[in-house]
């Protein structure tokens, strides 16, 4: 059990934490590593590393998370440097993980590495390329993103010599599946369960009717803070919105004036960085706040009772969650709805869906290796695999692939 330091501790990971007391802590909460369910294969353990650590350092080493490098959120990778790419954002939210996991002094390092995992199976081109590919695959089960994580993480990343995926602790592979809630049973959302899920909880038995263990939550909360604030300074930079267009937000606009007025000759920006800083500070220290008072109101004794308690533990109180939902709307509006946006993302779902169709009906245009897991053009299992193949490409192999199979060029 990792043993950080806690209560107030300005200065470490940019947040204050202030009203957090020493004895305010949730150790008793924490998934202890001697308590794992352990692996899905026999696997030897490390005398220097736990568990979780090993499970972090799996997934930072495993092809998927490299390619996290050209796979973007909002913008396509030819746009510019600067924008955040699936794995800066990936960075951004373990670190903002690892520090609320220090101050509840549960496991940093399965959250950590759920942060890091979190986005594994995300298709190119961001929310587009992930909807282009659920269109494609509607009459073939569907594609989940989160269903396509776990796929990564047990078959398709094949790096060892005795099982084939990474191999990782029944609670890391829990939270990649259920970081958002219960999968099946009242609590849920009622959603199918996409196909990969059922098939590997056949033999390795998840609890899909619970909630995850409060590491799993903190990644999650913390997805939410990095990309809601992240998609501010991104959105600024690109133009997008001004930000005077952010000054009538709850919680944002008084933190642009608070900030604008302490330093009225400010340079833009430095005064979106010390926003940005300042907004994350404040989602953090308000979901300390709120899971500790949750945790107090449930009476909590251990990590089994963050599973059955039927709520969400790690959350943000209820005015803070307005605050969150009035970003998300106008980002929503003024970001991922912007017609700049739009035509980007339109061009990036024609490109997944001419990929997916030719693939579909000639699956032996594919690699070699590809192509030999393959049915029948048109067939289920065909779909699946082409779907595999497509959500793992980056945004500019994906073009490149597109450039290669529809450009007239037959020289190559």
């Amino acid at each position: 059990m990792p043993e950080g330091p806690v209560g107030s501790f300005p200065g470490q990971g940019g947040f204050g934490v202030s009203g957090f007391t020493a004895g305010q802590d949730l150790a008793h909460l924490a998934s202890r590593p001697s308590d794992s369910r352990g692996r899905q294969w026999p696997d030897s353990e490390s005398l220097t590393r736990t568990p979780y650590m090993r499970d972090r350092d799996r997934i930072i080493h495993s092809g998927a998370f490299r390619r996290l490098k050209h796979k973007t959120q909002v913008f396509v990778y030819h746009e510019g440097d600067y924008y955040r790419t699936r794995l800066t954002h990936s960075l951004e939210v373990a670190q903002i993980a690892r520090s609320i996991s220090r101050v509840l002094r549960v496991d940093e390092d399965l959250a950590e590495a759920l942060a890091l995992a979190h986005d594994l199976g995300h298709a190119p081109f961001g929310h587009a390329g992930e909807d282009a590919l659920a269109a494609a695959m509607a009459p073939f089960g569907g594609f989940d993103h989160n269903a396509h994580s776990l796929k990564l993480v047990t078959k398709l990343e094949e790096r060892y010599a005795t099982f084939d995926g990474l191999n990782l602790t029944w609670e890391a592979l829990e939270g990649i599946v259920k970081h958002n809630g219960p999968l099946v049973g009242p609590l849920s959302r009622g959603k199918p369960l996409p196909e990969a899920i059922v098939e590997f909880n056949a033999g390795f038995d998840l609890r899909l009717d619970t909630f995850a263990s409060v590491e799993a939550q903190v990644a999650a909360l913390s997805d939410d803070i990095a990309y809601n604030n992240h998609d501010i300074d991104d959105g600024l930079r690109a133009g997008l919105f001004a930000v005077d267009d952010l000054l009538a937000l709850p919680l944002v606009g008084p933190i642009f004036f608070e900030v604008m007025r302490a330093y009225p000759a400010l340079e833009r920006s430095r005064l979106v960085y010390e926003c940005v800083r300042r907004l994350i500070t404040a989602m953090v220290d308000d979901a300390l706040m709120e899971t500790r008072r949750r945790v107090d109101e449930l009476k909590l004794r251990n990590a089994e009772d963050v599973r059955t308690c039927g709520r969400p533990v790690v959350a943000f109180s209820e005015a803070m969650t307005a605050h969150d939902k009035a970003l998300r709307t106008f980002l929503f509006t003024h970001m991922y709805r912007h017609y700049k946006v739009n035509r980007v993302m339109s061009k990036a779902k024609r490109v997944i869906a001419d990929l997916f169709a030719l693939f579909l009906a000639e699956p032996d245009v594919l690699p070699t290796s590809w192509a030999q897991l393959c049915d029948v053009p048109r067939s289920v299992r065909t779909a699946r695999v082409v779907s595999d193949y497509i959500a793992g490409m980056t945004d500019r192999f994906a073009l490149q692939e597109h450039r290669r199979l529809f450009a007239i060029e037959l020289d190559e």
